[in-house]
């Protein structure tokens, strides 16, 4: 403004004039500091250079909104969300109460460990929570033994899971990942799953067919004798599509102790094509169910809900479809985005459902009513992938920018964006039990590892990374005029045990970045690079252990 005033013979005052009636000025006093220094504000910009603000373009919105109407009464106004976990069924928590103190009482417990019993109440809350939804609000069929018996595996396993603190003191926490490599797919290979029991890998074909084998390579186990075929096998071939198959996803398993009465493995499957039909397959037998119909167009992403039972599905026809296996026809219809919906997911409780498309915006849908009750604005690019955290506080979506993006359900807010992905899209979203680790993989061949509460951003702590092709990087100071060099400034992307290490860029500085290159903001923990494996799927098992699959392309 100073500026304009002593240029005011030029134009100033006609540029006052417009600025002081369109524009909303903010004046920014002298600090001590150099908080408001030049240098401070263009290391601010660099870290949303090239990114438009949340909701530019779209003239009247609020950040999260969903309402896309012209009365400014309700344009602002957020619908309150229940986030909280789904309260357990009486009898089912009772039943699953009997079956922990069996168990406690078979187990020699060691000094300062917490019995199963002790861990379930810590998992459970006691008193009524008003963030929780209702069972009412979302009806379930009665429970079942085989439910009794996945929940108290689910209590085992949380308890005994190798536990993620988080970032401390500048250390980053371990993870180790168990990478699946398909070779020979010719680039057949669509889209890939793992199911809950860490036992099956399912992967959908070009060829109209889907593939299931067993991850530790042993012959699958007939559950009923096939008199036709004697001889077990490692893989089954689902045929019954007729178009290439889009999306494959298991229904909610987890492992069971060999000698159980009751078994908790994988027996649901199911699958989407070009062909518009999405197809539920027994696993026990072998072969197709159930044909759902309803989309009037290929079918792109599938989900299943956090307790089975339902299931969400998006397509080309701009529109998401909740369903329940138990009947054929779609229970609601999620009708709002502009173009094709991409990628589907629930939220834990199973109250919500979240929905990305290729209009940039990702949705998030109330169950009980069929309503939009949040709208996410920001990406810049194709979603490719989203998911919620486990305490269903937290949504992460990522483009084919290759940046990912956390937003706070609450509020609708935008928290903050993670890069370091090459572009050609991350594929695949997966969150840690205690929902402070994200780790990620795409096109680009390799899987990272984010700290959600993260380090502060680069922006205000002047580094990031330039990504080599390797995974590595070397870091950047961006409060600098130049670039230090990379003898000086080289670290290690992937800064945990059993981690690649990555290398200095070669060349005496990092003054250019090659077109293959990408920053890496400061929230990424490490990096595993591949060799030439776009990757797939990426999933945290309930024990913190994150398994991934790619088909290795010559």
């Amino acid at each position: 403004m100073q500026f304009l005033e002593t240029k005011h013979k030029e134009g100033g005052t006609v540029m006052s004039a417009l600025l002081s009636s369109y524009c909303t000025i903010i004046t920014r006093d002298r600090a001590s500091d150099d908080r408001f220094s030049f240098g401070a504000m263009l290391a601010r910009g660099k870290d949303s250079a090239g990114v438009p603000a949340e909701d530019e373009g779209i003239p009247g919105h609020h950040p999260g909104s969903a309402y896309t109407g012209d009365n400014p009464g309700i344009a602002g106004a957020l619908p309150r969300l229940k986030l909280g976990q789904l309260p357990p069924e009486a009898t089912l928590e009772g039943d699953v109460r009997g079956e922990l103190e069996e168990e406690d009482s078979k187990e020699d417990l060691g000094p300062g460990k917490v019995t199963l019993v002790q861990h379930f109440d810590q998992m459970i809350k006691k008193e009524e929570d008003l963030d929780a939804p209702s069972r009412s609000e979302i009806p379930y069929p009665p429970s079942t033994a085989r439910d009794v018996a996945m929940e108290v595996q689910k209590v085992k396993e949380n308890r005994d899971r190798f536990k993620i603190e988080g970032r401390s003191g500048g250390v980053a926490p371990g993870v180790s990942v168990c990478m699946f490599t398909f070779h020979n797919a010719n680039q057949g290979i669509t889209c890939m799953d793992f199911s809950g029991d860490n036992a099956l890998v399912a992967v959908g074909m070009q060829d109209s067919y889907i593939r299931v084998w067993s991850l530790d390579g042993l012959p699958i186990p007939p559950t009923y004798p096939d008199p036709d075929d004697s001889t077990p096998k490692n893989s089954h071939r689902l045929y019954g599509h007729s178009g290439p198959v889009y999306a494959v996803s298991f229904a909610p398993s987890i492992a069971s102790p060999d000698d159980a009465e009751v078994k908790t493995n994988a027996r649901w499957l199911l699958s989407s094509s070009a062909d518009q039909t999405i197809r539920l397959w027994s696993l026990d037998l072998w072969r197709c169910i159930v044909v759902y119909k309803g989309h009037a167009g290929p079918v792109w992403s599938l989900s299943w809900g956090p307790f089975g039972h339902y299931f969400v599905s998006g397509g080309h026809d701009k529109t998401a479809r909740l369903w329940v296996t138990n009947k054929i026809r779609q229970q609601r219809i999620f009708v709002g985005h502009d173009q094709d919906v991409d990628c589907v997911c629930f939220h834990p409780n199973s109250a919500y459902v979240f929905t990305a498309s290729s209009d940039h915006t990702v949705r998030m849908w109330s169950v009980s009513t069929g309503n939009a009750v949040r709208m996410f604005t920001g990406h810049t690019g194709n979603i490719t992938a989203v998911c919620c955290s486990n305490d269903g506080r937290l949504l992460a979506s990522a483009d084919d920018h290759g940046t990912i993006i956390l937003w706070d359900l609450a509020p609708g807010k935008l928290l903050k964006r993670m890069r370091g992905h090459g572009k050609g899209g991350i594929w695949a979203l997966s969150w840690s039990a205690e929902s402070n680790v994200l780790v990620s993989g795409g096109a680009d061949g390799t899987v990272r590892v984010w700290d959600v509460a993260g380090p502060p951003s680069e922006a205000s702590t002047g580094q990031s990374r330039v990504l080599t092709e390797s995974g590595g990087g070397t870091k950047i100071d961006a409060s600098s005029s130049t670039n230090a060099a990379p003898s000086q400034s080289a670290t290690a992307a992937a800064s945990v045990a059993g981690a690649p290490k990555s290398g200095t860029a070669k060349g005496s500085s990092a003054k250019k970045k090659k077109g293959k290159d990408a920053v890496v903001t400061a929230d990424q923990i490490s990096a595993f690079p591949t060799k030439k494996t776009p990757v797939f799927n990426v999933t945290f098992t309930r024990m913190n252990l994150v398994i991934a699959g790619g088909a290795y392309t010559p």
